[in-house]
């Protein structure tokens, strides 16, 4: 009896009920690893069709030459359509990260500071799939299975967050640790003072102080964010050069006044 050769193509367009019923159809041996995942179901169909063509022999050379290209190109074919999209991983903070496809969220990988031996969690759809002791084994576990089709899948948003709000999102949550207000001009520390802007543009963090008329690249959200929290507000909004000039003199400063000048002037034009 013989059974139709289905592509890549036409096997992603089919439902999970259909790929279960195609693979009762073609009698499939191959193992399907997680039958909840309708990629597996897909790699266990085309494994099994390509190790079929593999075992057809034919006396004539040119033929067996035929069926071996139209074999190549089946397993490249299925392969290019199965391999998942690389993740991208975005670091919130030190103790929480978010690995997407796209731009969708697959998992996230957060600390608990409540479990001592086994303190990184990775999480999907609200609920914690693994533990680890280093977030190393979180970030294999989350490659691994997302590779071999059995990690769980992210229920996503009935409106899918776009970029601009993920990095909104992304600052929010860290201003929240510092208790730093966002308004639509800047971040405001909790007595109403500006400290500055933070900001991504083509994937690079960076941090605008609010004296400062620059942009100064960050390594993540994090280091931009807790850089603001360091700007000296002492002087309520008066000029750091009217505060020490109008006192005295340059050159009558001392030298523990003329070091804090020099430290603050640095980071007022960084």
């Amino acid at each position: 009896m013989t059974h139709v050769i289905y592509t890549a193509q036409q096997l992603q367009l089919k439902s999970i009920a259909r790929l279960k019923q195609i693979y009762s159809e073609i009698t499939c041996t191959v193992e399907v690893n997680d039958k909840r995942c309708k990629d597996s179901w897909i790699t266990a169909i085309a494994k099994y069709q390509a190790s079929k063509i593999q075992k057809v022999t034919l006396a004539a050379p040119d033929e067996q030459a035929l069926v071996q290209a139209e074999l190549d190109h089946f397993i490249a074919d299925q392969a290019q359509a199965i391999a998942p999209e690389p993740l991208t991983i975005v670091e919130i903070s030190f103790d929480h990260h978010e690995y997407y496809a796209g731009n969708q969220l697959i998992a996230s990988i957060s600390n608990d500071d409540n479990h001592l031996t086994q303190p990184w969690v990775v999480i999907i759809n609200d609920k914690e799939v693994f533990r680890a002791n280093t977030l190393m084994r979180c970030d294999r576990f989350i490659c691994t299975h997302y590779k071999d089709g059995s990690l769980p899948v992210q229920e996503q948003e009935a409106t899918p967050p776009t970029t601009e709000n993920q990095i909104m999102a992304h600052i929010f949550n860290e201003c929240q640790n510092y208790g730093f207000e966002i308004l639509d001009d800047g971040i405001y520390n909790n007595n109403g003072v500006k400290l500055g802007q933070v900001g991504c543009t083509d994937g690079n963090w960076w941090v605008k102080r609010r004296y400062s008329v620059q942009q100064q690249y960050s390594n993540s959200v994090l280091d931009a964010v807790r850089s603001l929290s360091m700007v000296d507000v002492s002087t309520d909004g008066k000029s750091i050069f009217d505060e020490y000039f109008l006192d005295q003199p340059l050159e009558q400063l001392t030298g523990d006044r003329l070091q804090r000048l020099l430290e603050r002037t640095e980071l007022v034009t960084a």
